[in-house]
């Protein structure tokens, strides 16, 4: 069966429409909130879902994403359980999942058995943190993994050769950095996103998309325009904070992305 993540681009391109990517924490609020969450952004046309994979020490994140993870784990959300909640989203929807998160929860559950159980429940990729491919490359544990497409992240100062290794070892998608940092809105993607995105492109034909800062329309068409697709996560993950106590959180979330999905795909 083919990987819903490479069916989705591939249809993208028949269209000439860019990728969404949102990327959510799973389980914040908390559970039931978390898959109306999913669904919201599925209905709203996100081509892709982030899942993130509540986390006690995220240091790659900013503030916003670090109290989605705390809400996540507060309201009872586990690794487990993030499986579930794969396993409930899919009785409704294909949209691909992709698994955002640290070693340390699944090295803990596992990392054979995670990929094996990860892939059953329904996700279609992981994107590790914390885990270059080189150490990934030696390690025999990391060998064994799976039935997911492992996704990597290349930035601004990646040097060349590391950029064409991981270019060219990278699966489904490669989520370039529009600027170095942890994750958040508090700056406005870089200018030098054309010449990053067609330096990648210079070592593989896997689809680029590009994440770090987009928080508006104007900036999703920007952005857009020069890749493959678009990562939209501090500022979903914001919406979501903003409104956790609302019992309508997912249908205010499906009203702020839907403008930037728009953007994303007439760009």
């Amino acid at each position: 069966m083919a990987n819903r993540i490479d069916t989705t681009f591939a249809a993208l391109k028949e269209q000439g429409r860019k990728a969404f990517v949102a990327y959510v924490a799973g389980g914040d609020p908390d559970f039931d909130r978390s898959l109306e969450i999913l669904f919201a952004l599925s209905e709203a046309g996100a081509d892709i879902i982030e899942l993130g994979v509540p986390f006690s020490d995220p240091m790659a994140d900013g503030i916003v994403n670090q109290m989605a993870a705390d809400r996540a784990l507060k309201a009872g959300m586990s690794t487990p359980r993030i499986l579930d909640l794969i396993r409930a989203f899919r009785e409704k929807s294909e949209t691909p999942l992709v698994l955002f998160t640290y070693l340390n929860p699944i090295y803990a559950y596992g990392y054979e058995k995670f990929h094996t159980d990860a892939a059953a429940a329904g996700a279609d990729g992981i994107l590790l943190l914390d885990l270059p491919p080189s150490e990934a490359a030696t390690n025999a544990d990391f060998a064994r993994g799976e039935g997911l497409h492992h996704i990597h992240l290349i930035a601004p100062t990646t040097p060349g050769d590391r950029q064409a290794t991981l270019a060219q070892s990278s699966q489904g998608f490669i989520y370039a950095l529009s600027r170095t940092g942890v994750t958040g809105g508090h700056s406005a993607p870089s200018e030098s996103i054309g010449a990053l995105v067609s330096e990648i492109k210079s070592h593989t034909d896997t689809p680029v998309c590009v994440g770090f800062g987009i928080t508006t329309p104007d900036q999703a068409a920007m952005v857009a325009s020069h890749g493959d697709g678009i990562i939209v996560g501090s500022a979903i993950v914001k919406t979501v904070q903003e409104n956790a106590d609302d019992p309508e959180v997912a249908a205010k979330l499906k009203a702020f992305v839907t403008p930037l999905i728009e953007a994303t795909h007439q760009a």
